[in-house]
């Protein structure tokens, strides 16, 4: 399957009609704005990259914005480092510099300035730590569907005292028009998406990436901390793997690369967070951050890279046949999540750390990866009970219940779109962490849900814990079954599933020494009003070098 380096991508959207020329001087209007905020991302030791968009008052008129940046220790405060970009129409007028001169584990204010005066809000971000770390708080993101519900855990986030960074799992932006996923509940609070039709073409992406972009908490809480992000399947389309996605129809929707590449374009355009080097494909986003000689972050990619397609059902009603084709498919032995190239760069960089003697090894994960085995709702409440618990479902629910159930009863799990999919994928990654001696926490988003899992491999033998988020506003499979207990009933049914919540959203709060990690599963009283309050749901602790939680 071809990678797409930047050359390739940009030949594939196509002509200066849908990405515009550099060419032409620098304009200063005194109209232009920086309605989308500031950002920062990607932290070093040394510095971050910071973020912002420059909105000229004629977008079909000016070419590129001069612009200045500022580095301060304080809000206030003499700049230490400055610089100059320019805002153009190739990149939709975003921009993003990285200073490199800044200390080591300090916290810094930054803005941007055009030539009339105007100045961008005033963003903030802490460098990484290097040497000897105390600790480090991380806050744990993912999945934010606009109409799902306001980013009411960006308000809690955005007030700690103490933010290092905001680790983000994917599904930033969800590619879903205004009558496809979560449009009930937007209509009824009023954040309809833009542009209204499915995100296709670069100009669509770009378009939804700045209405995400526009939300005050959203704004708030990138001005607060430096982000680190992967994506997930929605930066592109649901269920994307290498060849495509479920959520794309080449008969409707042209050629998947060109989609994918205008996908990937807005996406570093718009987002903090440092662009391919050299002739790296844009699908390699797997890196590594160092918290001093405390912690190893390494994020991966599990989606564009090397991804098979994901085993499903194709039909409605599937036979014995069909799930057997299922069961197949799922296992068989060449189906991919990381690749081989980044599979040994996880490997080499994990023995890297362990060698270092760093406690912590963090794996930035979009999926879960813990064996969840489906419930069989016959088997835990009994045939007569479990049929009058489906049975008060709506007709859709109740036939999507009752095709999964026949799938759980023949042994499929209960997600094929996580690392459950890809049994092989996930043995290999676990003989390379072996291999390496870590004991990794592995953080996991995707799945709208609170997860706590103490990870084994297919022996039984300990691998490390999952620390998996639930969403900042989309839906899971708990809210659309309100009178199954689905949480506790997936804790029942799955050895490795120490704790599991399928109804609150919010985030985890990880908070690390060299001796625990602990981490406060934040959640947030609603997501239907903008305002919200914020209460503990549970704290779990790891100590270092375990592959379980502590006892409560």
């Amino acid at each position: 399957m071809m990678k797409l380096n930047r050359r390739v991508a940009i030949g594939l959207i196509g002509s200066g009609a849908v990405l515009p020329g550099i060419g032409g001087a620098a304009t200063t209007s005194p109209a232009a704005s920086f309605v989308h905020g500031v950002a920062s991302g990607d932290p070093t030791m040394r510095g971050a990259i910071l973020w912002t968009r420059v909105t000229p008052a004629d977008l079909t008129a000016a070419d590129a914005i001069s612009l200045r940046w500022h580095v301060a220790e304080s809000a206030d405060g003499k700049p230490v480092e400055s610089g100059s970009a320019q805002a153009r129409a190739a990149r939709d007028f975003t921009v993003k510099v990285e200073p490199r001169r800044l200390k080591a584990g300090a916290d810094y204010h930054y803005w941007f300035e055009l030539a009339d005066g105007t100045r961008s809000p005033t963003g903030r971000f802490r460098t990484l730590p290097k040497g000897a770390a105390a600790d480090a708080v991380l806050a744990v993101v993912s999945c934010q569907l606009y109409p799902g519900g306001f980013f009411t855990a960006y308000d809690s986030i955005g007030s700690l005292e103490r933010i290092d960074a905001v680790v983000h799992l994917g599904d930033y932006i969800y590619e879903y028009g205004a009558d496809g996923y979560g449009a009930d509940i937007g209509q009824k609070i009023g954040r309809t998406v833009e542009p209204a039709h499915e995100i296709v073409s670069l100009a669509d992406y770009r378009t939804r990436h700045a209405q995400y972009k526009r939300d005050s908490g959203l704004q708030a809480v990138h001005a607060r901390a430096a982000f680190i992000c992967v994506w997930d399947d929605h930066e592109t389309a649901n269920d994307s793997w290498i060849g495509g996605a479920e959520n794309h129809q080449p008969a409707t929707e042209g050629d998947w690369a060109k989609r994918k590449a205008a996908a990937m374009q807005a996406y570093f355009e718009w987002m903090p967070i440092r662009d391919p080097q050299g002739d790296d494909p844009w699908e390699a986003i797997n890196r590594r951050f160092d918290f001093g000689d405390l912690a190893t972050l390494l994020m991966v990619e599990t989606r564009l890279l090397a991804r098979s397609e994901q085993a499903g059902f194709k039909g409605e009603t599937p036979g014995r046949s069909e799930v057997e084709a299922v069961l197949a498919e799922r296992n068989r032995p060449d189906r991919e999540m990381l690749g081989e190239p980044q599979r040994a760069w996880l490997e080499r960089e994990l023995t890297a750390s362990v060698k270092a003697g760093t406690p912590w090894q963090i794996l930035g994960n979009q999926v879960v990866m813990a064996r969840v085995n489906g419930p069989d709702l016959a088997r835990l409440f009994g045939a007569e009970k479990a049929s009058a618990m489906v049975a008060t479902l709506e007709p859709k629910v109740r036939a999507q219940v009752e095709m999964a159930q026949a799938g759980y009863r023949a042994g499929l799990p209960f997600n094929l779109d996580a690392w459950d999919g890809y049994p092989a994928a996930r043995e290999r990654l676990y003989e390379s962490v072996r291999r390496s001696g870590a004991h990794p926490l592995v953080l996991a988003g995707d799945s709208h849900a609170f997860w706590a899992n103490q990870l084994a491999d297919r022996d039984g033998n300990a691998i490390g814990v999952e620390f998996g988020t639930s969403s900042i506003s989309s839906p899971s499979v708990g809210d659309a079954l309100p009178q199954v207990p689905l949480g506790s009933l997936l804790e029942q049914a799955s050895p490795e599933v120490h704790f599991c919540d399928q109804r609150a959203k919010g985030y985890i709060l990880l908070t690390l020494t060299p001796d625990t990690a602990m981490g406060d599963y934040v959640a947030m009283s609603t997501i239907y009003a903008p305002k919200a309050e914020a209460a503990s749901l549970k704290r779990l602790t790891v100590e270092a070098g375990a592959s379980t939680f502590v006892t409560e």
